[in-house]
């Protein structure tokens, strides 16, 4: 079971962008796509049987999942996440400080 999956509220906690808030777009492996963060400038060619003009874009890259922890509204602050097997036998993501389920 993954720790951090797509539409969670994440917070960076290393790099460029620490301290910055944002929802993750793609689980790409061990790296995440969050909107907002970790935007760099990519020189495109203009492309006129898709329509799109050339210049200087803004995009997001993908960031290592090392580098974000999950957002814990309640707390207000970045928490870790653990897994627990509930009594039916599922198994869901908790907040490691409050023991809080994130998966309802």
């Amino acid at each position: 079971m993954r720790k951090i999956k797509k539409n969670d509220d994440v917070i960076v906690i290393a790099g460029k962008d620490k301290g910055n808030r944002g929802n993750v777009l793609r689980v790409l492996g061990d790296r995440l796509l969050v909107s907002g963060i970790n935007k760099v400038k990519k020189h495109q060619k203009p492309n006129p049987v898709k329509g799109t003009t050339g210049g200087i874009v803004a995009i997001e890259m993908s960031i290592h999942a090392s580098n974000v922890a999950i957002y814990n509204g309640s707390a207000k602050k970045a928490d870790r996440v653990g897994i627990k097997t509930l009594e039916d036998g599922r198994k869901v993501r908790i907040f490691r400080s409050s023991g809080e389920v994130i998966d309802a």
